[in-house]
């Protein structure tokens, strides 16, 4: 039998697909989700995504979740800490593995294995390895639907916030960007694809920039 595991879900494509092939591929059975909240904002960290459209995702995944509060700005050790206390309450109920959707860096994935070990927990990478053009193109036929919700305009054009993760994209990001954004080019959120139950409704609304990073609010309907 596959090991029971919770999923570090950012709310993003890659934590989304990494669920499905976790299943897929028969590596562990979910159990719950654990995502990090900036308590300030009270918006998924990094992602900027709403709270109300993490609920809605959760509501679509039907499982159970952890969420984590971080301030902001959060230091290392923060967050750290909180994330400590989180997997505490996971391995409490039975489960010692953790599912991320991580793809290529060596030096977040040698940070995940050394943090969960400290603490006896062991982490799953359904992804790891694969070719990223590859991926996405898996992504957008298996029905996923994602849309940019942070890019760093220092390495991707502005103008493709709030955009479609689609083949069209694909087409117009620049060579030196990864096509899944795994070096903090971009982030997306989910909304339909075969880990929901039903695909979420949205609008894209408005676009700021704020700390060196551009973000657009997607709305749940």
């Amino acid at each position: 039998m596959p090991p029971k595991a919770f999923v570090s879900w950012s709310s993003g494509k890659d934590s989304a697909f990494a669920l499905c092939e976790a299943r897929r591929l028969g590596l562990a059975e979910i159990v719950g989700v654990v995502t990090t909240v900036n308590e300030r904002y009270d918006r998924v960290a990094m992602h900027g995504v709403r709270s109300e459209l993490l609920d809605r995702q959760i509501a679509a995944l039907n499982l159970p979740a952890i969420k984590v509060l971080i301030p902001s700005p959060c230091t290392n050790e923060i967050y750290e800490a909180r994330m400590a206390e989180a997997c505490a309450t996971i391995k409490a109920s039975g489960v010692h593995h953790v599912i991320f959707g991580d793809l290529f860096l060596e030096d977040i994935r040698a940070y995940r294995e050394r943090t969960l070990a400290a603490i006896g927990m062991t982490p799953i990478f359904p992804l790891w390895g694969r070719d990223t053009r590859q991926l996405a193109r898996e992504m957008i036929d298996s029905g996923l639907v994602a849309h940019l919700v942070c890019l760093d305009p220092k390495r991707t054009p502005a103008s493709l916030a709030g955009r479609r993760f689609d083949a069209a994209l694909l087409q117009e990001i620049p060579p030196d960007v990864d096509p899944c954004g795994e070096k903090g080019e971009f982030h997306t959120v989910v909304t339909q694809g075969p880990m929901f139950s039903a695909p979420i409704g949205v609008s894209i609304g408005e676009t700021v920039e704020r700390d060196g990073f551009v973000f657009t609010d997607v709305i749940p309907d």
